[in-house]
């Protein structure tokens, strides 16, 4: 499993890698905020023009974004007990990576605007804690996903630019870690509680799926 740890040194390798390719073309990174699947933050670093010949330019983004987990006492039954003590609390959020292919396009009359598609990573963790309940658990998964979008850059100088990223996101369903219970989307259990099923389980847990990306920004280029 990708904990978030290990998820930044995977970033801070494929940064310096990005960087080492930039002498062969052009290298830029980027830092954004605003929406991705809840109020996020993103920092990206590009490289284009690095094979003579090929149309495409390539990113590599991790981010974070802050989202609802779900619900915090049906959680406790599916994957702790049936107690109903204490005061609940929740909080939940997403670390993920993303691997996107670039190519100019000419939208909206925008002279600097890439189409973007590929693949993502995340590692989404839901908190449940009941305070005067002696309780507090994460829910956490795994997930692949795929994307694609739009980004248009606006310069401002030679080398600073402001960003606008739309776009879509889709995430698989998988595995909900609790405790020490699990569900799987094959129907494989581990202490699973009663007959709860992972149908069961997604539905109180709020894992990403599908979710809309409105995001802004600053670039530099190199």
């Amino acid at each position: 499993m990708l904990s978030k740890y290990r998820a930044l040194r995977v970033t801070a390798l494929a940064v310096a890698f990005l960087t080492t390719t930039s002498s062969a073309g052009v290298f830029s990174t980027a830092l954004l905020a605003g929406y991705k699947g809840g109020t996020g933050f993103a920092l990206s670093g590009s490289a284009a023009g690095f094979a003579s010949g090929f149309p495409l330019a390539f990113e590599f983004t991790v981010g974070h974004a802050r989202m609802d987990p779900g619900s915090a006492e049906l959680a406790r039954k599916i994957f702790i007990n049936d107690a109903t003590d204490g005061t609940p609390e929740k909080a939940g959020w997403m670390w993920d990576m993303q691997f996107d292919f670039l190519h100019p396009v000419r939208i909206l009359g925008l002279n600097n605007a890439n189409v973007y598609a590929g693949v993502r990573y995340s590692v989404f963790t839901a908190n449940f804690k009941f305070v005067g309940g002696n309780e507090d658990f994460d829910v956490t998964s795994y997930q692949w996903g795929i994307g694609a979008g739009v980004k248009a850059l606006f310069p401002m100088s030679r080398s600073l630019g402001f960003v606008v990223k739309t776009g879509v996101e889709h995430f698989f369903t998988g595995t909900l870690y609790g405790h020490d219970t699990s569900y799987s989307p094959n129907g494989e259990y581990v202490n699973r509680r009663r007959d709860y099923t992972f149908k069961e389980a997604d539905a109180v847990v709020n894992q990403p799926k599908f979710h809309l990306v409105g995001m802004l920004g600053i670039s530099y280029a190199f």
